[in-house]
């Protein structure tokens, strides 16, 4: 449908966004409508970067076969209010409510989030209906991890579906994209792979950047896309990149007292009534600034990067002085701003992604890209006359310190700029002389094919030679950045100990109950380690478990984790702790507490209704029935007393303990979880009638679709076996149920129906009769066999056998799965072939959580 007959984009804009837009925002639509996405746009700060996912969204509706249906949007790091998010927010909000906007509702009825943010973290609501627009909002380490198929605090299941959705019909938008060269130069790399593979749905990276790196698109090719004549020209444009900042350069002669003298600059602004933002580095120099301001009893908040997520989200909903630092499109509701004098005290987590914009600034500092983020973070609209920036530096520059030859170059670069801190008077610095300035560029890895393959054999979850880590590749490697630890506190940690570890293996407990952004906070590998020092030193014999990348985890006792000898064993790993041991204060890792708490499950879709996604509950909780409606099981219930006598008299208490999640939270194969029994043939109906619905709209050749819809009908054949069955539970054979209900039995699941579907599609009149080329008839084969995450490369041995068919088949079923995934992924691609796996799961997945009819007689209960 053209633009005439649904909208007028300046009309649709400014219902969605909530203003008329800049000539710039209507050129780049222009652009996009063509199928045009720039490598590079150069948006100076406060000129509304953000609005790319509007132009997105209109753009989409207007030509949805020359753009891709996901935005994926791409942040340096997690920031306490997510700007991207507001506006994907507020988009959605008044596409729903706006009556103007009826015409574009027609052609885009809802656009789905999943975002960093608490209520829409990770919340798959993206990947539930691939043929929907959706936002995709994430950090580096998030996104990143993903497209490479190891998605951190992803299970093996999921990986290639994130691989696929995110890597395919997306248009991945990298803000700030100069802060991480060697993550632009990874997306670069797999645009210009799937370019050579040939790859059937468009993935395109677009660089976004107020301070870019270069004058050019990473190919070299094509000039940036920036503001023109008549954006320069427009009032509004003009008022922001020429915002008054008078500029103020201040000798600190005392490196030890540099945080104090930061506060009594920020003091002389102290009776003013003003916002003043105040910037330093360390994290130890916001302590002391902020232990300085507070003294005078005035309105001090700090921020840095070393906040849990829970408290980092509460800041921007719940907190009074932070609050007032927010602009006004991202006050919340609700919430009176404090008055008089406010502090907010940042290291660089204020840097980037966060909407504030303060009266004045004192800050000490830093390389040049960073000192363009702060000036942006005050009079950020260009509203103020009287806007001041103090910045406090050091006498000398150490000679033999590449980072302080930086630091040295961008004072050089301020004083140049007498005393105006605008951004025009950036900009108008020559460009080699603001890159000379910037942080030293990390020791970028190269990728290759053969890197590419090694992540998306998903299936091999233990060490793969040839197969490192991701998280170099998405950083580099910069010897002046101290490595990193996260730290999070579960429960399951102090419950699931000794034997249990056997049985309830922690990894297997991750990948069903995935930690989330909100759970964890990070800081410095050698601050983490004093910390648990202390608490090692209350409680040494306690576990703790330490998570690599990869997912795999280490049980130790605190003590071990404590030994000065092996302190970098938690260097770039995750520790996790009981809630038991303490340290948790204020949202932020304190050796000397004595108390922390679990918040795995406070996760909402709703802010306002604070329905939960997921919830943990002992089997002696009177609530349980009303906590877990409307969920289904995350895995079956964990015992925690397997030797407890059943006739024992003393069976009460808290010995079972269910885990619950919302029905599309998450990747858990429900065959043993759904809340009630569903027949096998309703439940391949509705996985074909979601396949055939999804694949409508999807730009995909008939040929393709016909065979995930084969696939679809052929995938649970499996499942008829009795074994199978007497695993659901199900002792009535006159029925053949495809999920059990809540009468699951304890039988392991150690035959997978997928390999026993797989023996018996081959053998159906539906697969004979199917006229596809041979790679098609591959595809269907390889759809069923990786419906589960099984299949890349292979089923492990002691999942690859059926107990109704001869050991001959099972070996040469077995050695054909990777051959055929290797052809496949010739054929299509890595995240084609993982987008077309995605397909099929989607829909199976969509038919778990909403079945068409179940069995009646089951009774409902926990």
């Amino acid at each position: 449908m053209g633009q005439s007959e649904a909208f007028d984009f300046d009309a649709a804009f400014c219902g969605l966004a909530g203003h008329i837009p800049f000539p710039w925002q209507r050129e780049l639509y222009s652009r996009f409508i063509c199928g045009e996405f720039p490598s590079v746009c150069n948006i100076p700060t406060g000129l509304g970067k953000t609005a790319v996912i509007p132009i997105w969204f209109l753009a989409f509706a207007e030509a949805p076969a020359l753009v891709p249906r996901r935005m994926v949007y791409v942040v340096n790091r997690r920031t306490v209010v997510d700007q991207t998010t507001d506006e994907v927010e507020k988009l959605r909000h008044n596409l729903a409510t706006k009556p103007e906007l009826e015409g574009l509702k027609k052609l885009v009825p809802s656009l789905p989030i999943s975002t960093l943010r608490g209520q829409f973290a990770d919340n798959r609501e993206w990947s539930a209906d691939p043929s929907r627009p959706a936002v995709i909002c994430g950090t580096v380490d998030m996104i990143g991890s993903r497209l490479l198929f190891s998605g951190y605090g992803v299970g093996f299941k999921a990986k290639p579906l994130h691989a696929g959705f995110l890597g395919q019909d997306a248009l991945l938008v990298h803000d700030e994209a100069h802060l991480e060269p060697a993550f632009q130069k990874l997306l670069i790399a797999i645009e210009k792979e799937q370019n050579r593979c040939n790859e059937f749905a468009t993935f395109r990276v677009m660089e976004l950047s107020a301070t870019s790196r270069s004058n050019i698109s990473g190919d070299g090719k094509e000039a940036p896309f920036t503001l023109s004549d008549r954006d320069r020209a427009e009032p509004e444009v003009k008022k922001r990149i020429y915002a008054r900042k008078s500029l103020y350069l201040q000798e600190n002669a005392d490196e030890k007292k540099l945080a104090d003298e930061i506060a009594e600059f920020a003091l002389n602004f102290k009776d003013t009534g003003r916002a003043v933002l105040v910037f330093v580095r360390k994290v130890e120099d916001v302590e002391k600034a902020v232990g300085k301001l507070r003294k005078e009893k005035l309105n001090v908040q700090q921020l840095t990067g070393t906040l849990r997520g829970l408290e980092r989200d509460k800041l921007a909903t719940e907190d009074r002085i932070f609050c007032r630092f927010l602009a006004p499109s991202s006050k919340p509701k609700g919430i009176e701003p404090a008055d008089g004098t406010a502090y907010l005290v940042c290291t660089s987590a204020g840097e980037v992604g966060v909407n504030l914009s303060a009266d004045h600034l004192v800050c000490d500092l830093t390389t040049f890209e960073s000192m363009a983020q702060r000036f942006g973070r005050v009079n950020r609209f260009g509203i103020r006359d009287d806007t001041e920036i103090h910045v406090v530096h050091p006498q000398g520059f150490d000679k033999d310190n590449e980072y302080d030859m930086r630091l040295e170059k961008t004072l050089d670069l301020l004083r140049r700029l007498n005393g105006d801190g605008s951004p025009q008077a950036l900009d108008e610095m020559p460009h080699t002389d603001r890159l000379a300035a910037f942080a030293p560029t990390p020791t970028i890895l190269e990728t290759s094919d053969i890197l590419f393959d090694s992540w998306a054999l998903t299936t091999i979850r233990g060490k793969l030679p040839g197969r490192p880590p991701v998280e170099p590749y998405l950083h580099g490697i910069a010897e002046w950045d101290p490595p990193q630890t996260q730290v999070a506190w579960r429960e399951e940690v102090g419950i699931i100990t000794d034997g249990l570890l056997e049985t309830y293996k922690p990894e297997d407990l991750l990948d069903d109950y995935p930690l989330k952004p909100h759970e964890l906070l990070r800081d410095r590998s050698d601050r983490v380690f004093k910390h648990l020092v202390k608490i090692a030193a209350r409680r040494p014999d306690d576990r703790a478990w330490l998570l690599d990348n990869e997912g795999h985890v280490e049980v130790c006792a605190l003590k071990e984790l404590a030994n000065n000898d092996k302190k970098e064993r938690i260097n770039n790993r995750t520790v996790l702790l009981p809630p038991k041991v303490g340290g948790l204060r204020d949202g932020m890792l304190h050796g000397d507490s004595e108390t922390a708490n679990d918040a795995a499950d406070q996760w909402f879709e709703d802010a306002e209704k604070k329905v939960q996604r997921r919830v943990r509950v002992w089997d002696d909780d009177p609530d349980l029935k009303e906590k877990t409606k409307d969920m289904r099981r995350a895995r079956p219930p964990i015992d925690t007393r397997p030797d407890t006598d059943e006739d024992d008299e003393d069976t009460s208490g808290k010995r079972f303990w269910h885990w619950y999640e919302s029905r599309m939270g998450g990747d858990s194969d429900s065959s043993k979880f759904a809340r009630k029994p569903v027949l096998l043939q309703i439940h391949t109906d509705d996985v074909v009638r979601n396949a055939e619905r999804l694949l409508e709209s999807l730009p995909l050749t008939e040929e393709l679709k016909r065979a995930i819809v084969l696939a679809a009908k052929l995938h649970d054949f499996g499942k008829r076996r009795p074994l199978f069955q007497r695993i659901l539970g199900n002792s009535d054979l006159n029925i053949i149920l495809a999920k059990s209900g809540r009468r699951s039995s304890r039988i392991p699941e150690q035959y997978r129906h997928e390999f026993g579907s797989l023996l018996d599609a081959v053998d159906q009149d539906k697969f004979k009769a199917f006229d596809g080329k041979p790679e098609l008839q591959d595809l269907v084969l390889h759809l069923i066999a990786a419906h589960h995450g099984r299949g890349r490369p292979h089923f492990p041995a002691d999942e690859a056998f059926d107990p109704e068919r001869a050991e001959v088949e099972w070996h040469r079923i077995a050695a054909e799965v990777p051959r055929r995934f290797a052809r496949l992924q010739r054929k299509y691609g890595r995240w084609g072939l993982a987008y077309l796996e995605s397909l099929l799961r989607a829909a199976d997945w969509a038919a778990s959580a909403n079945p068409s009819a179940c069995v009646d007689n089951e009774k409902d209960q926990p």
